[in-house]
């Protein structure tokens, strides 16, 4: 944990990047007395701000250039805009600093939006405009990297770290190999399926609702060559919403149809949702150390309203694989009654 002479190192920091942004927005974007006005961010280190120019709104990205990478947003914008994707456009970007300047989508993001009333028309949105990301090709000037099988092992040694050893002090594994060799069926799956654009976190929060049926897209800089499934399961099983799971089942096959009409699958049905569940095991399973890193390093605790949820849909997923009979006993009998006591 920080001491106190930490957190008051960070706070200055905090106090020294908005001076810095209020000054660079001055006198490179000749904007005389901004006022900043701060967003709620996502699980990086980004911050974001609204800033308001003449009665229109933008917002300011913050992205610290040892952590963060602004080269791969303003590319990637650039591809998704050219096909015909609705994005934040980059107006002004100091890449040295790491402070962008882009367009401000608004308030109305899926995670506020949704119900059950308007649930279908906005998942049928989403998934249509996933199908044309997942199309992306080519982005120039930026090479993207694949979601390898080392990736996800690296993820799975970082979920140990700090979900089950920092957060629930878990560590040592006492069925660690057992464990491992779920994890394995998982990778082995991942790495089988069609690989395509993955924007990694393609989920209700980074979804906005734009006006003629638009769909805005957020937070794509992460993105990776990687599994059909991926976005899909982040969009389906997201963290911060929740759907009955028959109704989850056929927006995946409905989306199954959606890449056999478009002849990127040849696959069965059976097989998609196989590969949707595994994928999704080990969505959530990053989900869980993104979110014990957030509380234990970053000191922000309200990630730890998501767990939970993300707990339910690893034990009601896995309870149904013979493959993954470990990796279930183990998140039932250790891991939930564990964090129980955390949040005590």
């Amino acid at each position: 944990m920080e001491s106190a002479h930490d957190l008051r190192l960070s706070e200055l920091k905090k106090t020294e990047r908005r001076l810095a942004i209020e000054r660079w927005l001055q006198i490179s974007c000749g904007i005389p007395s901004p006022v900043l006005q701060p967003m709620v961010g996502d699980a990086s280190l980004r911050c974001y701000f609204r800033v308001e120019v003449h009665g229109t709104s933008f917002v300011v990205m913050d992205a610290p250039p040892l952590h963060e990478n602004c080269h791969s947003y303003i590319a990637i914008s650039k591809a998704l805009k050219n096909i015909g994707l609705h994005v934040p456009e980059v107006i002004v970007a100091e890449l040295e600093q790491g402070f962008l300047l882009i367009t401000d989508l608004g308030n109305a993001t899926f995670l506020n939006t949704l119900n059950t009333e308007n649930a279908d028309k906005l998942y049928g949105l989403a998934l249509d405009a996933l199908a044309v990301l997942q199309g992306c090709r080519m982005v120039e000037g930026y090479i993207i990297p694949p979601f390898t099988a080392d990736f996800m092992w690296k993820e799975w040694a970082w979920h140990k770290e700090w979900f089950l050893g920092k957060l629930l002090g878990l560590l040592p594994l006492s069925a660690e190999k057992d464990l491992d060799h779920c994890y394995e069926h998982i990778v082995e799956s991942a790495v089988s399926q069609p690989q395509v654009f993955m924007h990694r976190d393609y989920h209700s929060a980074n979804l906005m609702v734009l006006p003629q049926d638009k769909v805005g897209i957020l937070d794509f800089q992460d993105a990776f060559i990687g599994p059909v499934t991926y976005d899909l399961v982040s969009l389906l099983r997201d963290a911060y919403i929740n759907w009955p799971q028959e109704q989850v089942r056929q927006w995946a096959i409905n989306y199954w149809q959606k890449l056999h009409g478009l002849g990127v699958l040849t696959t069965t049905h059976q097989e998609f949702l196989r590969w949707f569940d595994l994928m999704g095991v080990q969505r959530q399973l990053k989900a869980l150390l993104t979110f014990a890193r957030k509380h234990v390093r970053d000191h922000q605790s309200h990630y730890l309203h998501h767990i939970p949820r993300t707990l339910e849909y690893l034990i009601s997923v896995s309870q149904h694989y013979a493959e993954l009979s470990a990796l279930y006993e183990y998140l039932y009998m250790t891991v939930q009654p564990a964090f129980a006591r955390v949040i005590k």
